[in-house]
């Protein structure tokens, strides 16, 4: 598919100056950008990411595909596997302190749990500081942003699904009591 960088900012929602770092590897988008960008391109984030196909669904700890995107300090480990009718695919991201995501808007759902650390993630304007054990599902379509404010390297399982390339996350069955995240306003007064 050939768009202009215009016609891929009208589609994916990104701006075209951003787009234009992007291409010229002045700037590093998050999993969530580049998943628009796949979307509004109709191929699935994978295309962004060289990385081998898996023969199987199992995936070892100690045999994991490990990556980084160009100039971003995120490493990636790939815990999905790729099969033909495959739509669900999950990283685990080990964030630095410091790092702050830019604020994004897709189509599809974002599935987060932390698995270490402590990450402060903004969505539809309201912030949320999510712990070890806390976990988050929210839509796309809401402007969201995260970062890393603590003093020790975080661990996010980050879950999507694929749909025509955007991503998205599966429905999850409701439980007694999920966790909620606590908003950083109650944080900070604790």
């Amino acid at each position: 598919m050939s768009l202009t960088l215009q016609e891929l900012s009208n589609v994916c929602g990104v701006s075209v100056g951003y787009l234009s770092q992007v291409e010229r590897d002045n700037a590093v988008p998050t999993l969530g950008t580049l998943a628009g960008i796949a979307a509004a391109l109709k191929v699935g984030i994978d295309y962004f990411i060289a990385t081998p196909h898996q023969a199987d669904s199992l995936t070892r700890a100690s045999e994991r595909i490990r990556f980084s995107l160009a100039g971003s300090s995120i490493s990636y480990e790939k815990i999905g596997a790729e099969f033909p009718g495959h739509e669900l695919t999950s990283f685990i991201l080990n964030v630095p302190v410091g790092y702050v995501s830019e604020t994004v808007q897709h189509e599809g759902e974002e599935i987060i749990f932390i698995l270490e650390g402590t990450i402060r993630q903004s969505v539809g304007g309201q912030d949320f500081l999510l712990g070890a054990g806390d976990s988050m599902h929210y839509l796309g379509q809401h402007p969201h942003s995260w970062a890393n404010a603590s003093d020790q390297t975080a661990r996010i399982l980050w879950t999507g699904k694929m749909l025509h390339g955007a991503t998205s996350s599966p429905p999850i069955p409701r439980s007694a009591a999920p966790p909620r995240p606590v908003p950083a306003e109650a944080a900070a007064s604790d």
